[in-house]
């Protein structure tokens, strides 16, 4: 990393409310921490490794850190948006759907709320709901699985 870059990014940091600040870039990884007092912020900058396991092992750790994935049948229903998921229109409210109901495509099945702003999400397939896969005030990101229509 360039040391003039590295000095805005150490003055930035003092000069703000921010505490922390860690970067990564191809030739290494920048981490600034600013201390309590009159110390001036530390950093230490360290080398990534481009590979940090034999090739050997690779195929075992991926099969470890991939959690065990059962097919779902049916169709999912995905979010269009980053944003909140609610089951209903407001807290007091019924859920729009619950599992085992009938829905046809174009009705309400949630709320996304996104911006301030509550966007109805309509079923895009004619079905029963088989299974909910988000929870009621839930962060879900743009295509998330939320529901399956089955």
């Amino acid at each position: 990393m360039d040391l003039r870059k590295l000095k805005t990014l150490i003055d930035l940091v003092s000069e703000s409310n921010v505490s922390e600040l860690e970067i990564t870039e191809a030739e290494g990884k920048v981490r600034i921490v600013k201390g309590s007092g009159m110390m001036a912020p530390q950093y230490v900058q360290t080398h990534v490794p481009v590979q940090t396991m034999p090739a050997a092992m690779a195929p075992l750790a991926s099969e470890l850190a991939a959690p065990a994935v059962v097919a779902e049948t049916g169709h999912i229903t995905k979010s269009p948006m980053v944003g909140t998921f609610y089951r209903s229109a407001s807290p007091d409210a019924k859920a729009f759907v619950e599992l085992g109901d009938a829905v046809k495509e174009g009705d309400t099945i949630c709320i996304i709320e996104a911006m301030k702003i509550l966007n109805e999400i309509e079923a895009d397939k004619t079905g029963t709901i088989k299974r909910i896969l988000a929870e009621n005030g839930q962060a879900v990101e743009y295509g998330q699985p939320l529901f399956i229509i089955e």
